[in-house]
């Protein structure tokens, strides 16, 4: 165990396992409220999956939209999550995220001194459901500092390596290959952070400031319990006091193939979380009897994998979003044909991976992959790889879509068809097979300089030919230890569990098997963590902020 701020000792008010958003909004709340808290990490980085994330939060009828003249409602926010949740998640879930939403990002806000933009024009996922907006919902942590707010500090914070840069910008710019990329390498040197890096290095910061206790390197191995109460956590075989309680936020548990072959609804073949999420607070709260939910599922996505992208030395997944969304791609299946819309969101596309034939006895698509043209890498590139660079053992090139075939073991007809008929409709701008293109969300992530009429469609004309693998991924689960509308664990009966809080991918979505849109993993979890940290504090659930501005709720 390493002590990197504060001071160690055997009894705490609240202590918080894992260093993700969820688990630092929740120690920096109960901190900034005048707690004495302590943060254990199980890995040598602070982070965890979120400051390797995009950093985005869904947060419905948020303060920012209001003051940018956006019209959203917590009714219509809702009516468009029960409708995304399939109808399994929890109503007490619900109306904690979207009611306390906006509540935790005002408060972190005002009283921990993070810092969001907006993202007026980033639309919700399923554009197709009641109450999607176009806009308003997403947020995103502005550029930080992290050299002037957290010092020698920044050293431990956990990195996705790559060059800071906003989603408002990446609007402004488009294919990677428009970057201003000396720019960015730049702000780098100067210590600038974004995305999740940001988010962590902001509520760090809080904490700093509260003189809250951070450890690395230090494992959490079992809950102690007295009298039906946990009152504290054994920590590499040192017992520590928790007098008000402990908060479980120490991610997923994705990487325990054992558990994640025997809980979850698919096959998982790669994710991008870090390799510390073993299951820890799912297996230490079920030892004192708490309830679980939603554990078959998972932040879905497609991913591919390209060997050396590892993550504390261990091959993580890389998704896949303009590589696939782009004009000029498409996505075939062991058939070379297409089955679904290439430009929806990650997490309903990558359904598409589960699928089963169950005649034949074999996945209905697997293996797919992403086919793309010698202009599309011209354009934007691939991943790391650009145009005129020796092509990458990842890729698989041919020098005409038969000469792919034969590479990819798909027919050859069957894929010199599939390309003819999507080239046909893409030059007129319609995809009558999938859709792809109708959506506001689909053109969100296409071209607005494309040269043919849809941003999201255009012909693979001009050899050679590329094909990327790709697999069923996920950036963590989704499911696990079930809580209240506060962040409070039940145990198997709905009971809270005295002295037991949780939030994050530790925990049971609030939206259950949906994904509303940009940031649905931040905005509950964090949410969630603010709910546990006012609990624990003895401090109403609701924030009432003290700035004019804000406007009336």
């Amino acid at each position: 165990m390493r002590v990197l701020n504060g001071t160690l000792r055997d009894d705490f008010e609240v202590v918080v396992i894992g260093s993700g958003a969820g688990a630092l909004t929740a120690a920096a709340t109960a901190a900034h409220e005048g707690k004495s808290v302590l943060v254990v990490e199980k890995s040598d980085l602070l982070g965890g999956t979120s400051a390797v994330s995009g950093g985005m939060l869904w947060v419905a009828a948020n303060h920012l939209a209001r003051e940018a003249g956006i019209d959203d409602s917590p009714e219509g926010a809702a009516r468009y999550v029960r409708a995304v949740s399939r109808g399994r998640g929890r109503e007490e879930l619900f109306d904690a995220a979207v009611g306390h939403g906006d509540d935790m990002l005002r408060y972190t806000s005002e009283q921990l001194g993070l810092a969001y933009l907006l993202l007026e024009n980033f639309p919700d996922y399923r554009m197709d459901l009641p109450g999607a907006q176009n806009g308003g919902r997403t947020v995103e942590p502005a550029l930080y500092d992290a050299h002037a707010g957290l010092g020698d500090l920044c050293q431990h914070v956990r990195t996705d390596g790559r060059l800071p840069f906003t989603m408002q910008e990446y609007e402004s710019w488009g294919a990677f290959t428009k970057f201003p990329w000396h720019e960015l390498a730049a702000r780098d040197a100067a210590g600038a952070v974004a995305k999740g890096q940001a988010l962590v290095g902001m509520l760090l910061a809080s904490c700093l400031r509260s003189g809250v206790t951070l450890t690395v390197n230090a494992r959490a191995e079992r809950l102690l319990m007295a009298h039906g109460r946990v009152t504290g956590v054994i920590v590499d075989g040192r017992s520590i006091t928790a007098t008000t309680g402990v908060v479980l936020a120490c991610g997923g548990f994705e990487w325990d193939r054992q558990l994640a072959d025997g809980l979850l609804q698919s096959r998982l073949h790669v994710v991008c979380s870090p390799p510390s999420n073993t299951g820890d607070g799912l297996k230490m709260a079920q030892r004192v009897g708490a309830g679980v939910g939603g554990t078959r599922e998972a932040w879905w996505a497609p991913m591919s994998v390209i060997p050396g992208d590892l993550r504390d030395g261990e091959q993580v997944g890389t998704l896949l979003r303009f590589e696939r969304q782009g004009p000029g791609s498409i996505m075939i299946n062991q058939h070379g044909k297409r089955f679904a819309n290439e430009s929806q969101n990650y997490n309903d596309l990558a359904r598409s991976l589960h699928s089963w034939d169950s005649a034949a006895g074999t996945p209905l698509n697997s293996p797919v992959h992403v086919v793309f043209d010698q202009s599309f890498l011209e354009r934007y590139g691939v991943l790391s790889h650009r145009a005129g660079q020796p092509t990458p053992d990842w890729l698989v090139e041919g020098t005409d879509l038969g000469t792919l075939a034969a590479k990819l073991s798909v027919p050859s007809d069957a894929l010199r068809a599939t390309v003819d008929r999507f080239n046909e409709f893409a030059v007129r701008g319609e995809d009558p097979d999938f859709g792809r293109g109708e959506s506001r969300y689909d053109t969100y992530w296409g071209d607005a300089d494309n040269s043919f009429p849809n941003p999201s469609l255009g012909p693979l004309t001009t050899g050679p030919f590329y094909a990327l693998a790709v697999v069923n991924g996920a950036f963590g689960t989704s499911g696990g230890v079930s809580t209240d509308g506060l962040g409070r664990v039940l145990d198997v009966d709905s009971t809270p569990i005295p002295g037991l809080f949780a939030a994050g991918n530790t925990t049971e979505s609030a939206y259950g098997a949906g994904y509303p849109g940009a940031g649905a993993t931040l905005g509950p979890l964090m949410t969630m963590g603010y709910l546990a940290g006012r609990t624990l504090a003895g401090v109403a659930a609701t924030y009432e902020s003290t700035l004019d501005t804000v406007g009336a709720r």
